[in-house]
C-alpha cells in the first residue's frame, strides 16, 4: 500500500497515524505541505529517521523546491510526478488527511 501525506508533520497527526499503521515496507509519498516531513535538522528528524528503517519515503522535489527546504535527511527519495505515477499503478493508495 502506498501511504500519501500532504499535510504538515507541524499542524497535523497525520503522519504519526500513518507510521502506526503502515505495514513494513510500506511507501510513504510526501507531496505538498507533506513535505516538511523531510527538513534535516528539524525535531522530528529522529521519527522520520526511524520510519527510513521500515519505509521507504518519498518526497515531491518540486514541492520541497517551493518550500525554501535546501537539506534533505538522508534517505528520502526526492521524485517527480512521474515517479509518483508509478507507485501508484504499482500499489493501492491510501491518502492520510
Amino acid at each position: 500500500m502506498l501511504h500519501t501525506i500532504n499535510k504538515s508533520p507541524f499542524v497535523h497527526k497525520n503522519l504519526e497515524s500513518c507510521l502506526r499503521f503502515a505495514k513494513k515496507g510500506d511507501p510513504i509519498m510526501l507531496y505538498e505541505d507533506g513535505v516538511y516531513t523531510v527538513a534535516a535538522g528539524s525535531k522530528i528528524e529522529p521519527m522520520v529517521a526511524e520510519a527510513l528503517k521500515k519505509h521507504p519515503i518519498y518526497a515531491i522535489e518540486a514541492d520541497v523546491k517551493a518550500r525554501g527546504i535546501t537539506k534533505v535527511i538522508d534517505g528520502v527519495y526526492l521524485c517527480d510526478y512521474y515517479c509518483f505515477v508509478a507507485l501508484v499503478e504499482q500499489h493501492k493508495v491510501y491518502p492520510w488527511f
